[in-house]
C-alpha cells in the first residue's frame, strides 16, 4: 500500500484488508511524506492486526510510480497485491485472485473490474470498465491473444485491482517515469501483455473511490467536440493533444523495443499508431491539401488508431 495524505479513508481500506476470507501474510506500507496523520492511523491498525504491518516513510517525495516500485520490491510474498489508500476490497478479493493465479501458472498478473463509489462509499452507478469502455468486444480481443493492441490505444488495467507474482518484477523494474500517463500499472500491464502473461477476472473485486483529492485515477471524460465547434475553435489547440499523443506513443515504442524479450512483430501496430498521430498533427492549414493525406490514412485503416468511430476524426481533420 502506498500512502500520501490519505488518513480520511485509510480506516475503511485497512478494515477491508483485515476482513478478507483469505488472510494476507503481511501489509507493506510506503508513505510518501504525508502531512496528515496517515502514519498514526496505520500504526494504530498495526497494534491489533493479525498479520505484520511494515511501515516505511520516504525521506523525500518519490511520486506514485517510484513509491509503488519501492513498496512492491519490499514485499516478501510470492504474490503482491497493489493497494490504494482510499478504496475498499471485496471480502474475497485475495482468495479469488490467489485461486486464479494458482490455476493459471502461466499468468503472472491478474486484474479485475471495480465498482465506482463516492466519498461516502456509496456506488455512483458505474463500474470502471464502463468508464474506460473495456467492453465485451475488447475483452474478447484480449482473450484472443491481442491484449497489447488494446493497451496501445488506452490503458485499461487499474493498479488498485492488480495482483502480480513478485518473481516477474525483475524484468519489469525500474519503472519508467519520463512518459506522461505511463504510470506503474500501465507499464506493468503493457509489458506483461506482450508476453500474454496478464489476464482479468470479470468481477468487480474492489470499490474504487472517486474524489477530487486522489493522486492518480479516473477523472471526468473529455468533453465531446460538436460539429459547430470544429469551425470556430483554434486549430493550434486541436493539434496540441495530437502531438502529445504521438510523442507518448513514440516514447513507449522506444522503451518496448529496448526490451530483449518483447517480440518485434507485436510492436508493428504501436509503430504505425505513433506515425498516424504524427501525420494527423502535421496536416497542412489548407483544407484542400489535407484531402489526399487524410484519405490515404483512411484507406490504410489507420484512423482506427484514433477511434473505433474512425470516420469522426477523419471528417474532423478534413473540415477543421
Amino acid at each position: 500500500m502506498c500512502t500520501y495524505n490519505g488518513a480520511k479513508f485509510l480506516p475503511e481500506q485497512l478494515r477491508s484488508i483485515a476482513d478478507q476470507t483469505m488472510q494476507v501474510d503481511e501489509l507493506v506500507v510506503c508513505d510518501d511524506g504525508s502531512k496528515d496523520n496517515s502514519i498514526e492511523v496505520i500504526k494504530a491498525f498495526a497494534e491489533t492486526s493479525a498479520f505484520p504491518v511494515r511501515i516505511y516513510v520516504n525521506e523525500t517525495n518519490l511520486g506514485s510510480t517510484r513509491n509503488f516500485e519501492k513498496c512492491m520490491l519490499l514485499c516478501g510474498g510470492d504474490i503482491v497485491f497493489l493497494c490504494d489508500q482510499d478504496d475498499l476490497w471485496r471480502i474475497d478479493k485475495v482468495e479469488t485472485q490467489v485461486k486464479y493465479l494458482s490455476e493459471h501458472p502461466d499468468i503472472d498478473a491478474v486484474f479485475s473490474d471495480a465498482v465506482m463509489v463516492d466519498d461516502d462509499s456509496k456506488p455512483i452507478g458505474r463500474n470502471i470498465w464502463e468508464e474506460i469502455e473495456f467492453d465485451e468486444r475488447g475483452r474478447n480481443k484480449w482473450k484472443k491473444g491481442k491484449p497489447h493492441e488494446i493497451l496501445f490505444n488506452g490503458f485499461v488495467v487499474t493498479g488498485a485491482t492488480l495482483a502480480i507474482r513478485k518473481s516477474c518484477l525483475e524484468r519489469l523494474t525500474p519503472f519508467p517515469t519520463h512518459v506522461p500517463d505511463l504510470i506503474h500499472d500501465a507499464w506493468i500491464a503493457v509489458v506483461l501483455s506482450l508476453e500474454n502473461k496478464i489476464d482479468f477476472i470479470e468481477e468487480p473485486l474492489i470499490n474504487y473511490r472517486m474524489h477530487a483529492s486522489q493522486q492518480v485515477g479516473f477523472g471526468g471524460k473529455v468533453e465531446k467536440v460538436h460539429l459547430k465547434d470544429r469551425f470556430v475553435r483554434d486549430r493550434k489547440k486541436k493539434l496540441v493533444p495530437l502531438v502529445e499523443k504521438a510523442d507518448k506513443l513514440h516514447e513507449l515504442y522506444k522503451l518496448l523495443r529496448a526490451i530483449p524479450f518483447v517480440p518485434r512483430e507485436k510492436l508493428i501496430k504501436l509503430y504505425l499508431s505513433q506515425k498516424h498521430f504524427y501525420s494527423r498533427a502535421s496536416l497542412p492549414e489548407n483544407r484542400a491539401k489535407r484531402f489526399t493525406p487524410v484519405i490515404n490514412q483512411v484507406l490504410r485503416g489507420y484512423y482506427k488508431f484514433s477511434s473505433k468511430d474512425w470516420w469522426l476524426p477523419a471528417i474532423g481533420d478534413l473540415l477543421e
